[in-house]
């Protein structure tokens, strides 16, 4: 197979190894790895948090894939091999052999192409456009291929982390890390002393004591029973977290008589306290399923939201600390000794007092913390998209979220960035504390099992905890979230933009790393802030390449509304998009409850947006991108816009999926990536002529790619999908089934059956015979392979015999066949609707009346059937046998 593409097809337009066929095993195989490990693959995305980032991997592949075309000459680009000493067209691999590579990619060998994915391939005068840039992935790696990168996102949030990842390849990191070094000689002591306890180890009685490092505060929310008054803790068990080192087989459980902290065998059975003997199980606390809590005193079960706003608010009380001593571990001590939970003690207490104080005094800190109040909104309201209701916890200000050392700390930080000359070196040190922030509030929860905070977004929204836990913001030597754990991932970050690498996984499996690259992130890039639909270029871009938003997956301006709250402390004087209280959120392309903003509204939007992608693309660009389907209903809103829009559909390709349900019929949800291009050029046909036509495609792909890929039959769905759709898609609006229009959704519908049935019927054959002019035997046996019907009954029907070695087709002015017509309808056999057409034709040219039979007969069928019949032999009087008042022009390009 050739792997023939549109422009083939009389397109006019460059060949794309992207539509010829493109390495889903290959990228998947890293990706899947990426996902998992985001920190060592490309560290330039763990830099600030982004939601739903597709693979960098999937990005960089779909920009080589995407950038090359079979114009490209030797002028256009440059391969490099990676490192330090780099030479051009090392190993064997030229940029002649790139150009031979672009012509050799199918679908059935989409790989000689990507054997330059390792390769430092630069491409000359590209300009790449993401108008929903979201977290950058798309412009980072574009950017690495030498092109222009142009991106928009309405999200000043996602502009702000677009813009740094853009610029950190532009950054010295050791000038960045100095910067750094300056504001923890200033400030790192003094936050720090919030975060010490007496060492449990040191004997203080004696004066022998020393203090630890406090890693987390663990706080438990406390509510007045509103029958008896008692003070409820609001524990759901009384579990601390896994036991560590030599006790890694036990458990930390809390006492909830005296307080203490005990190692147990099973945290799920009863428990004999070490310090008081208290029995209990830790598995019992006073919190129960859908947000209820249980008074122990008198046993009223009491919905919490309600009881928050009865006691007017909830009490914070701390419980249990986690430590890290460095004297201990310098002197040597067992390591479950060294790092540990304990007890609050006194002087526990006594220093938090000490840091409220001293945020309630501090008049120079006020103005480094937000102070707006939270936007009523579809995740902190209760609605149909998510079930908490932040006001209903109690939380009314984003300062809410934060303990008052939290406040004191993290503004004491903010102050001394703000004093930094170096604005670059200034933005990177608040991308690094607007990340730790989301470790750093009272919505963090304690991963008990990998003895670990986890961060606030887990879920995409925001879920008011408990039991939160409280972070140590500057950091001890262990702990994740600090900010200097986050300032080290954007120093990571920053030097690998600085010298990018890829992995790739060799012949034998291996996984490897490339040495740095030459031509870093960032380049000849612009980024802005603001709606897409405003875009006004035209004709501008080579490419569209993107990640749309999907319906309500995740309400972006409002998850992010937490960050930009921060951010704009420090950034309202500097850009004008952080002057407004919230994120920009009615003009956002996607489902809102909240603001009534439904399905309906999306797809119209996204309409929109397509038509300004439309007119900003080259007339011979393309567009890719990713998108997350859930049903075949989405699929044909899908299509439909697109094909609106003035896009046709050029190939789709599976994402890291196995779609076995797919092929089973059932409901598919499922990632993809989908090519198109810009045209005007639509045909008219028959919807039986264009199944047909979708019935061969499907047969040349599959045959192809079950012989040289190593797919599951998911995947090889979604890429035969992806030739249904753009066989339709050159038809759109002109695709006739009984004489009506195909609606895409109606098509979509229809490709289904025929990808779950791939398998040509009696009609499918003979209208294949009759449009091919000459048919002969062979013709014959090469569609009867993949047909479920048989030579004999083909035979027996008439519909074709050999008169010595000539093929002769049974049409309806053959004796033969005339004959077989004849017997069926008029005796007692049950005529098939390509005999009742072939009999109607007869009659009518006989001048006999055909309306008995139309009124007998599955008329919608007889016109889908003689739609095909009239296109096929050129001839509209199949046309007049059924009543359709229409001519060939209706069916035919001609």
């Amino acid at each position: 197979m050739s792997g023939r593409l549109p422009d083939e097809e009389g397109r006019g337009r460059p060949r794309l190894p992207i539509e010829a066929g493109f390495p889903i095993e290959r990228i998947n195989e890293i990706a899947e790895k990426e996902s998992r490990a985001k920190q060592h693959y490309r560290p330039v995305y763990t830099m600030h948090k982004w939601w739903a980032r597709r693979p960098g991997c999937l990005f960089r592949a779909i920009s080589l894939y995407s950038l090359l075309d079979d114009t490209t000459d030797l002028s256009d680009v440059s391969v490099y091999e990676p490192g330090e000493n780099q030479t051009l067209g090392a190993n064997g691999l030229s940029k002649e052999d790139l150009i031979s590579a672009i012509g050799e990619t199918s679908i059935e060998n989409p790989e000689p192409l990507w054997d330059f994915y390792p390769k430092d391939v630069r491409i000359e005068d590209k300009k790449i456009l993401d108008p929903f840039m979201g977290g950058g992935t798309s412009l980072v790696e574009a950017s690495r291929f030498g092109a222009e990168t142009v991106g928009y996102d309405l999200n000043p949030v996602a502009w702000f982390v677009t813009k740094k990842e853009l610029e950190a390849g532009q950054t010295d990191p050791e000038k960045l890390q100095a910067t750094f070094e300056e504001v923890k000689d200033d400030v790192a002591d003094e936050i720090t002393q919030y975060y010490r306890t007496p060492c449990p180890n040191a004997d203080h009685e004696h004066g022998e004591g020393h203090d630890a490092d406090v890693m987390y505060n663990f706080w438990v929310k406390e509510l007045d029973c509103v029958s008896c008054g008692h003070t409820v803790p609001l524990f759901k068990d009384y579990r601390v977290a896994s036991g560590r080192y030599e006790n890694d087989d036990k458990e930390n459980v809390l006492c909830p008589e005296c307080g203490s902290i005990s190692l147990v065998d099973d945290w799920t059975t009863e428990c004999e306290c070490s310090s008081c003997t208290n029995e209990w199980n830790p598995k019992n606390g006073n919190v129960t399923r859908g947000g209820y809590y249980n008074c122990p005193e008198c046993g009223q079960k009491e919905s919490i939201t309600d009881s928050i706003q009865e006691n007017d608010g909830f009490d914070l009380r701390l419980y249990a600390l986690e430590y890290y001593c460095e004297e201990c571990d310098q002197t040597g001590s067992q390591k479950s000794a060294v790092k540990g939970y304990k007890q609050v003690e006194a002087a526990d207490l006594k220093l938090f007092e000490k840091a409220k104080t001293d945020w309630e005094t501090r008049t120079d800190l006020h103005q480094y913390v937000p102070h707006e109040d939270i936007p009523e909104g579809a995740i902190t309201k209760s609605s149909s998209l998510n079930g908490n209701d932040v006001f209903e916890h109690g939380y009314e200000t984003w300062q809410d979220m934060f303990t008052a050392r939290q406040l004191l700390c993290l503004s004491t930080l903010l102050k001394k960035i703000d004093s930094v000359s170096n604005q670059n070196h200034k933005e990177f040190l608040l991308l690094a504390v607007s990340d730790a922030i989301r470790y750093n509030t009272t919505f963090v929860t304690y991963n008990k099992g990998y003895n670990k905070a986890d961060h606030s977004f887990k879920a995409n929204s925001f879920v008011p905890t408990t039991y939160p836990v409280e972070n140590n913001v500057w950091g001890a030597k262990f702990g994740s979230g600090t900010f200097t754990a986050i300032w080290d991932m954007v120093m990571k970050g920053v030097r690998y933009a600085v010298k990018p690498t890829d992995r790739y996984v060799t012949s034998e499996g291996d996984t490897v790393e490339t040495p740095g690259f030459a031509q870093p992130v960032g380049g000849d890039f612009t980024v802005h802030q603001g709606d897409m639909r405003n875009i006004t270029e035209q004709d501008e871009y080579d490419a569209v390449i993107t990640d749309p938003p999907y319906y309500d997956n995740i309400i972006y301006s409002e998850v992010s509304n937490f960050f930009y709250v921060w951010l704009k402390v420090l950034l309202k004087d500097e850009y004008e998009m952080f002057q407004d209280d919230e994120t920009p959120r009615a003009e956002s392309i996607v489902t809102n409850p909240y603001l009534d903003k439904t399905a309906e509204d999306f797809e119209h939007e996204m309409g929109q947006a397509l038509e300004v992608i439309n007119r900003a693309l080259k007339d011979d660009g393309t567009l890719a991108f990713t998108y997350h389907h859930s049903d075949e209903e989405s699929w044909g809103e899908l299509l439909e816009s697109l094909c609106n829009t003035g896009f046709e559909v050029t190939a789709t390709y599976p994402i890291n999926s196995d779609l076995n349900k797919f092929i089973g019929g059932e409901a598919v949800s499922f990632d993809i990536v989908i090519v198109a291009r810009p045209t005007d050029e639509r045909t008219p046909i028959s919807w039986r002529d264009l199944r047909i036509k979708t019935l061969n495609k499907l047969d040349e792909i599959q045959s192809g790619l079950e012989e040289h890929r190593d797919l599951t039959e998911g995947d090889i769905g979604v890429i035969e999908m992806g030739a249904c759709f753009a066989e339709y898609s050159k038809h759109h609006g002109e695709v006739r089934r009984r004489g009506e229009i195909m609606t895409a959704k109606e098509a979509v519908q229809e490709i289904y059956g025929i990808i779950q049935n791939n398998a040509l019927g009696e009609q499918d054959i003979f209208l294949d015979l009759l449009k091919s002019g000459g048919p002969g035997y062979n013709d014959l046996n090469k569609l009867l392979r993949r047909s479920d019907a048989s030579e004999e009954e083909l035979r027996e029907k008439k519909l074709f015999r050999m008169e010595g070695s000539s093929f002769v087709l049974g049409d309806w002015n053959d004796e033969q066949r005339q004959a077989y017509v004849q017997n069926a309808v008029e005796g007692d056999g049950e005529p098939s609707t390509l005999d009742q057409a072939h009999y109607l034709r007869y009659r009518y040219e006989q001048g006999k009346s055909t309306a008995e039979y139309l009124d007998r007969w599955d008329r919608d069928a007889l016109a889908e059937l003689c739609e095909s019949l009239a296109a096929a032999t050129d001839d509209e009087t199949y046309l007049k046998l059924v009543n359709l008042d229409l001519s060939l022009s209706d069916y035919t390009e001609d």
